[in-house]
């Protein structure tokens, strides 16, 4: 039940996880003097951000028992209709935004203050990135949701949470091992994937609004029939 409940919100948990921005701005912290302290403190508060929202929105929908009251079910269903028609929109938006060729977009000056940011702040800069992001906010509720519609004792949610919460953290977990395994052999490769991100990033929030909108809109309407 674990896995199968785990498996229902993976698509949410990769969804999270592909955040060009706050990729980015993890890489500059792991090429500046402070990589080995601010590093670890943006993916634990990262992973702590994914986790407790995800477990609010399961606590909630398990209060309500969604898993066997049709009403709660119908609520549950509506909110992910809602939040995939929500992505799509998203979509759109970031589509009409998108950098016209040739035109340089100005970084967030958020990247300038990075070498400023002591533990503490870098740790609630990770938590805010995973929790407060405008698409990583719905896709955490829409995580611990699912999971609760699974139908999972308290335990088993939790456990699934956890590897929702992992999965999520995917991306800033492992830059972050990489780096203090490997040191300043990371350096140029991460340099590399910062460059890809920041040239690619409307391309990659496109695609991504738009499969995640028709995946929970799909999912929403199918178990709503």
């Amino acid at each position: 039940m674990i896995w199968t409940a785990f498996g229902q919100s993976l698509a949410q948990a990769v969804g999270i996880a592909l955040s060009p921005i706050p990729v980015v701005l993890l890489i500059l912290m792991l090429v500046s003097a402070k990589a080995r302290t601010s590093g670890p403190a943006f993916a634990i508060g990262w992973t702590a951000g994914a986790f407790v929202v995800a477990t609010l929105a399961f606590a909630l929908a398990d209060g309500a028992d969604v898993a066997a009251d049709p009403g709660a079910t119908d609520g549950g269903n509506a909110l992910q209709v809602l939040l995939g028609l929500v992505f799509l929109a998203l979509a759109v938006r970031q589509w009409r935004q998108r950098p016209r060729p040739g035109i340089d977009v100005a970084p967030p000056k958020i990247f300038s203050a990075i070498d400023t940011m002591g533990p503490a702040k870098v740790l609630g800069l990770g938590f805010v990135a995973a929790a407060a992001n405008p698409k990583n906010l719905p896709l955490a509720i829409s995580g611990g949701l699912a999971i609760a519609q699974a139908g999972t004792s308290t335990s088993e949610g939790l456990a699934a949470i956890v590897l929702f919460s992992i999965t999520a953290s995917a991306t800033v977990l492992v830059p972050v091992i990489a780096v203090l395994a490997l040191g300043d052999r990371t350096t140029a490769p991460l340099t590399d994937l910062k460059t890809w991100l920041l040239a690619n990033n409307a391309t990659i929030m496109v695609v991504l609004f738009t499969v995640l909108g028709a995946k929970m809109l799909g999912t929403g309407l199918a178990l709503s029939s």
